[in-house]
């Protein structure tokens, strides 16, 4: 195949190597898997308007995972030396399996989960409690849209700030460690905003400020974007070799469950493409160079945006 000259390439596998003027598209080459994501799944007790994944209740666009689908993934990654796992939703918590899947990750590699901090969670807080004991820790990230408690509720829901406010409190006083993931402003004043933040944590009981994660718009499943295409000239201009190794999909994966089978996709932001879905085994998905032509990865280029705390 010729792939020197795009021309002569199907459309699909042109689209993928090729930016739209014929450029030679900027891509990812994974150096190792330090992360594993597993996204337990699009059913959610919220019904967030501008959910990244479309997740509200009963949504099965992504399937609940049950503890032996799970548990060989975990297995693989290990063998490949992951150095953490995480996971997504969805909300977790409405996930049947979600307790024994987290527990049995936590026997091997700390966790880091992230939640609403609502019901499903609070209804499980006896369970999660027994986490404390398990040999490796694990720890939350909890999404407060914005410090205005009215804003977060616009789209949310009435109460559930302050009911993600009382998840946080008890994970707390349970001794978990918790991060905060925000929506990122244009053009915010982003030291001002993490200082409300840290004022409301303080309330809250934290002894030390949290970390905050800010989100940019990253739109809905199945959306375009007018966003710049990513050129290989953009990666080796624009981005250093150790900046080329932060990107997620340089060091990390997602596992999904969809249409019943178990897949491997390139990062945690992509699961609405099939073309990032890299196969059912780790191993074989850790060697396929990413290609960035997802209109997310342009808020991995442009913002250094990133589901990982790592």
């Amino acid at each position: 195949m010729d792939v020197a000259n795009p021309e002569v390439l199907p459309a699909a596998k042109r689209s993928w190597l090729f930016t739209e003027h014929g450029e030679a598209r900027g891509y990812i080459q994974p150096h190792g898997l330090k992360e594993l994501w597993f996204h337990t799944g699009t059913a959610c007790n919220l019904a967030c308007p501008f959910c990244l994944e479309g997740s509200k209740p009963g949504d099965n666009r992504l399937g609940a995972m049950r503890i032996d689908e799970v548990r060989p993934f975990i297995d693989e990654a290990l063998e490949l030396g992951v150095e953490q796992f995480s996971f997504t939703g969805g909300e977790p918590f409405v996930v049947r399996d979600f307790i024994s899947i987290l527990a049995y990750a936590a026997r091997h590699r700390p966790c880091l989960v992230l939640t609403n901090g609502t019901a499903p969670l609070r209804r499980r807080l006896d369970k999660i409690a027994a986490l404390r004991e398990a040999p490796y820790p694990v720890s939350f990230r909890v999404s407060l849209d914005h410090y205005d408690p009215l804003i977060h509720d616009a789209g949310r829901g009435a109460g559930s700030f302050a009911e993600a406010l009382q998840g946080i409190r008890e994970l707390l006083a349970l001794g978990f460690d918790v991060s905060l993931a925000r929506q990122m402003q244009p053009g915010e004043d982003t030291d001002g905003i993490d200082a409300r933040y840290h004022a409301l944590a303080r309330e809250l009981g934290f002894q030390a400020p949290p970390k905050i994660v800010a989100f940019p718009e990253f739109k809905t499943p199945f959306s375009t974007a007018d966003t710049p295409e990513i050129t290989e000239h953009c990666m080796t201009t624009y981005q250093s070799e150790a900046g080329r190794r932060d990107f997620m999909c340089a060091f990390s994966k997602m596992v999904v469950k969809r249409d019943g089978r178990m897949r491997v996709y390139a990062c945690t932001l992509v699961d609405d493409d099939p073309d990032y879905d890299f196969g059912g085994s780790l191993k074989k998905a850790m060697a396929v160079r990413v290609m960035l032509r997802h209109h997310r990865c342009y808020s991995c280029f442009a913002y250094g945006a990133s589901c990982s705390e790592r």
